[in-house]
């Protein structure tokens, strides 16, 4: 299948300044695709690369087999940007009709369900909404079209917990109908839940991509240790072992040791061998925990933590 988004050695630099170098990322249909970094890491770059905003120095973007720029292109995507401006003369239910014209939106049934469900009330003026209730105009305008493609940058800002939810079903929901996501968040559990794959970016290179689950497994394994009363803990021997890392007591004098390891555990099982211990767990790692370690890798090439192009608050429609 055709990937809905391609980026192929893709380099933007702004002056002297890289924000992204040698970039190559593949959205294919039917997928939620987590985009994931530090802040400074070249996400929002991206994005308006992705909309047509902007160009790059070099390599190629392609969305929907075609350069985003194509104005065809922008009535295929559905994108809510990370700062969303609309006009304040208007009420929600007026800018939801003229992003619906230049959709070319026709069956409105969809658009009016999700105005129920994300408790939007169409004749409310824009002047003097909540940033949380802009978000949700913004993500009504985005999925209303039901587009192939749907571009969310920092989509949960502003929203309460159960509203949410609500949008992590609706993008299931997406999914479900063969659509495809490409969620940049900073909220972690959000994208745990319902991404497929994942791109981590540090410093405007990728770090890893791949499967949710196989990058869980990849980060380094951590492992709580007990070891008997009476049993010396031995710390520092444990952090000399090749594979350890981050060993600390759970409580200062106490026998419950945490640490960090990665590669095969054999080494630390035949340490634990000689000791007396009384419980070895391995829990599973959540997905903060997993990318925390991905964030904290030097990526080979990648520049230090910096501001990115500034990202000027955007119409999605344009």
């Amino acid at each position: 299948m055709t990937p809905l988004i391609e980026c192929t050695d893709v380099t933007k630099k702004f002056g002297d300044f890289t924000a992204l170098s040698r970039l190559n990322l593949t959205v294919p249909p039917g997928v939620i695709y987590g985009y994931l970094g530090p802040n400074g890491a070249g996400k929002s770059t991206t994005i308006r690369m992705l909309v047509g905003l902007s160009r790059p120095t070099s390599g190629q973007v392609r969305v929907l087999g075609q350069d985003p720029t194509d104005p065809e292109v922008r009535r295929r995507i559905g994108y809510l940007p990370g700062e969303l401006r609309l006009d304040e003369r208007l009420t929600i239910g007026q800018t939801l009709d003229s992003w619906g014209r230049l959709r070319g939106l026709t069956d409105t049934a969809y658009r009016d369900e999700l105005v129920q469900r994300f408790g939007v009330d169409p004749s409310r003026k824009v002047r003097g909404l909540s940033t949380g209730n802009r978000r949700k105009v913004g993500l009504v305008g985005a999925f209303m079209a039901r587009p192939e493609l749907l571009i969310l940058d920092e989509p949960t800002n502003g929203l309460d917990p159960l509203m949410q939810q609500v949008f992590l079903s609706t993008t299931e929901e997406a999914r479900a109908n063969g659509q495809s996501v490409l969620l940049s968040s900073h909220i972690l559990s959000e994208v745990e839940r319902v991404a497929d794959l994942v791109a981590v970016l540090q410093g405007g290179r990728l770090a890893a991509s791949g499967p949710t689950q196989e990058l869980r497994r990849q980060a380094a394994q951590r492992f709580h240790i007990t070891f008997a009363e009476g049993e010396e803990v031995p710390l520092a021997a444990l952090a000399a072992l090749e594979g350890a890392s981050k060993v600390e007591r759970r409580l200062p004098e106490g026998q419950e040791v945490s640490l960090a390891w990665a590669g095969s555990p054999d080494a630390l099982v035949k340490f634990l061998a000689g000791h007396r211990i009384t419980t070895l767990t391995a829990p599973e790692p959540d997905l903060e925990e997993a990318f925390l370690e991905y964030y904290q890798q030097d990526v080979p090439g990648s520049r230090s933590a910096a501001a990115e192009e500034p990202s000027p608050a955007a119409d999605p429609m344009r």
